[in-house]
């Protein structure tokens, strides 16, 4: 059956991000004409693995390693001019055509100088105070996002007036230097730097610069299939995830919409992304966490065979049991569609498997994931057992292949979160895939 023409799909990590939604936004590219990326920073990071070869994409949309395929970086990003560049600058070296095939909304706020030396600033003086950190990756995405909130954002479109650029920076640095200086006790940052740096740029930046809206809802029209890919995860939504221990945008598949200027009616299939087992990085509440670091426990063997370091800083991610509380909350707030499982295979070899059903909260039990990081921080999780397998599951494309035990643990993942597996993912490398149901076909 073929795809039908004009069908939108939204790729959506269902967990703490590094779910794998790259090589599925990779795959399913496929069948896709254009790929938009609607919300996040350079704080966020895909990994693909395409004939054995790694790929690590940090601002750029997945689809760009198919050729021929558009891109687009909506509104709903903040971005990092001098980042995009090195990436392009990677991409090109390897081969791969991007200003052609790339569109940057000008509506974009910018990332600059001062909103990395602000999140470095804050996370340091948290650990001065002794108080917990975010853990933000120190980027500057969260200071740029609340310049976007209190409407003093430069952004993209300014770059095209460099006298309105230069006002609106003083104006900014008027007050972020006395933050830095008076409140953080950090450097102050320079004005000359920044503008010109950011000058630089801009003769770069400014050709693939579009009304990435209108291109949309164009291609649309004319029966492209579009594909939206979130960054980081649910749980780190600011609004719907572990807060305050959260990203600083929303994650969820209705912010696709708002993001990338297409109307929610141009959403037609969400694809939730998870792994077979749960990570985070950075602070926060995880319930079902494990010891990840002493060797000779299921943690630890997740963390080694999973291979479990962050993309964009190379940090350790915090391992646990699947949480199927967890991931109905998540299907509730993004409306899923339908499941894919990623690194199924990282559970090779584990005799016994723990899936977390509920919690108990303050002596009453519940079967979803509650709201806010003081509530999730006091829940104990439910667990019910499962066997696991000993045979391998790597590279299986094809569900009656796998193991009973592992079919067993995936029928009940679908059962306890009542969201179907359409697909599952068996290692890193775009063709092992098992489909069972295909987001494209109607």
């Amino acid at each position: 059956m073929a795809a039908t023409k004009g069908r939108n799909v939204v790729v959506v990590g269902t967990q703490w991000g590094d779910e794998g939604k790259g090589k599925l936004v990779d795959w399913l590219t496929e069948t896709a004409t254009g790929v938009v990326r609607f919300q996040g920073g350079h704080n966020a990071g895909h990994t693909l693995v395409i004939n054995g070869v790694k790929t690590a994409l940090h601002l750029i949309p997945s689809g760009i390693m198919r050729p021929g395929v558009k891109c687009y970086i909506g509104n709903g990003v903040v971005l990092s001019a001098t980042k995009l560049l090195e990436e392009i600058a990677g991409l090109e070296k390897a081969g791969v055509e991007v200003r052609s095939r790339l569109r940057i909304s000008e509506a974009c706020p910018l990332i600059l100088p001062y909103h990395a030396a602000i999140d470095i600033a804050r996370e340091a003086a948290k650990e001065k105070a002794g108080t917990a950190k975010i853990g933000t990756t120190g980027r500057g995405i969260g200071p740029a996002y609340e310049d976007k909130i209190a409407r003093r954002a430069l952004r993209v479109q300014d770059l095209k007036h460099p006298e309105r650029f230069a006002t609106k920076l003083r104006e900014n640095l008027e007050l972020h230097n006395h933050v830095l200086t008076d409140i953080l006790h950090a450097p102050a940052v320079d004005f000359d730097t920044v503008y010109n740096e950011a000058m630089a740029y801009a003769k770069e930046i400014l050709p693939m610069v579009a009304d990435v809206s209108r291109e949309l809802n164009e291609a649309h029209k004319a029966g492209a299939n579009l594909l939206f890919e979130g960054a980081q995860g649910t749980l780190l939504d600011v609004d719907h995830g572990t807060y305050p221990f959260v990203t600083s945008s929303n994650c969820v598949a209705g912010n696709a919409a708002a993001g990338a200027g297409v109307g929610p009616g141009l959403l037609h299939y969400i694809l939730g992304i998870t792994k077979a087992y749960c990570t985070r990085v950075g602070g926060g509440p995880f319930p079902t966490e494990l010891d990840w670091e002493t060797p000779g426990n299921p943690g630890y063997h997740m963390s080694t065979v999973g291979a479990e370091k962050g993309v964009t800083t190379g940090r350790s991610r915090r391992c646990g049991w699947f949480d199927a509380a967890l991931l109905k909350r998540s299907a509730q707030v993004n409306g899923l569609s339908g499941l894919c499982i990623t690194k199924l295979d990282v559970l090779d070899g584990l005799t016994e498997l723990l899936l977390c059903v509920g919690y108990e909260l303050d002596g009453q039990t519940i079967d979803i994931l509650p709201m806010g990081a003081d509530e999730i921080s006091r829940c104990k999780p439910i667990y019910e057992t499962i066997p696991g397998w000993t045979d391998s599951t790597v590279g299986v494309t094809d569900y009656a292949k796998l193991p009973k035990a592992a079919q067993h643990y995936l029928n009940r993942i679908a059962e306890t979160t009542g969201v179907p597996i359409h697909m599952v993912s068996t290692s890193p490398d775009r063709d092992h895939t098992i489909l069972l149901t295909h987001p494209y076909i109607a």
